[in-house]
């Protein structure tokens, strides 16, 4: 069976967890907000994408329109050219004033597809600048990506080996820290953004958030017989010397021997 930890040890194990931890924070501030810029254009390249692909939809459709109102005049033309012949074989007014109305109706119809023509055309010019700003504003946000990207897989590369040893040492950290222990150093740790959950005390004072820690608690951190934390930010507090916690005092030296005569 494996002998429980003092509160001393786990008090050392801790802070040495925080300790990694702290570094690996250092390495994504290193990283700094690159990933999330990364991400955030990936996301507005993926919308900006779903839009000119619309865009381009709609300036297609309005050319549908358009080919079929032009086919509609042609249409019109060539009926009022039948007609027009048709009334030079009329036998009766009834005939000629039918295919007056007729030729009348084709007129109206021409007169009301070039109209239309027309504000199809006005529609599908805005649409076109809108897709070429479109994608002009799209190529512009790719090449920020790719320098994005070439900036942010240097850093990786720069600090992948640094960034699995500190995961390593942390995995093993953790697993020696009590369960219960490590839970709350998680919970406090996701509570500030400089991720501290252990801090010394330095200059009488909390290593988190500087406000000054009493003597007796002082005097109770350094014997270590229980979790203390600071009464103003709830941070786990270890003295000094905790990383001396278990460690072999060294047996001090032989003299050496004298000097043969």
């Amino acid at each position: 069976m494996a002998k429980e930890l003092t509160v001393a040890e786990n008090l050392r194990l801790l802070y040495e967890l925080q300790l990694v931890d702290s570094q690996t924070d250092e390495v994504e501030i290193l990283k700094g907000e690159l990933p999330m810029e990364v991400h955030d254009l990936e996301d507005e390249i993926a919308g900006l994408d779903t839009r000119l692909h619309r865009l381009k939809e709609n300036v297609e459709d309005l050319d549908g329109e358009l080919s079929r109102h032009k086919a509609n005049i042609m249409e019109a033309e060539a009926l009022i050219v039948r007609y027009g012949k048709q009334m030079d074989n009329v036998k009766n007014d009834r005939e000629h004033e039918a295919l007056t109305k007729e030729i009348e109706l084709q007129r109206l119809e021409i007169q009301l597809s070039e109209k239309k023509i027309k504000e199809i055309e006005q529609v599908k010019e805005a649409k076109v600048e809108t897709v070429e700003a479109t994608e002009k504003r799209l190529e512009g946000k790719k090449s920020d990506l790719e320098g994005k990207k070439v900036e942010l897989e240097k850093i990786i590369v720069k600090t992948k080996k640094n960034e699995e040893k500190l995961r390593r040492s942390s995995e093993r950290a953790r697993k020696k820290v009590a369960p219960r222990l490590l839970k709350s150093y998680d919970k406090i740790r996701a509570s500030y953004r400089n991720g501290l959950a252990v801090v010394r005390v330095e200059r009488h004072s909390c290593g988190g958030c500087f406000n000054k820690v009493p003597p007796q608690l002082q005097l109770e951190i350094g014997m270590r017989k229980k979790i203390m934390v600071c009464e103003h930010c709830g941070r786990i507090l270890v003295d000094d010397n905790i990383r001396d916690v278990g460690k072999k005092v060294p047996e001090p030296k032989e003299e050496a021997a004298s000097e043969a005569k």
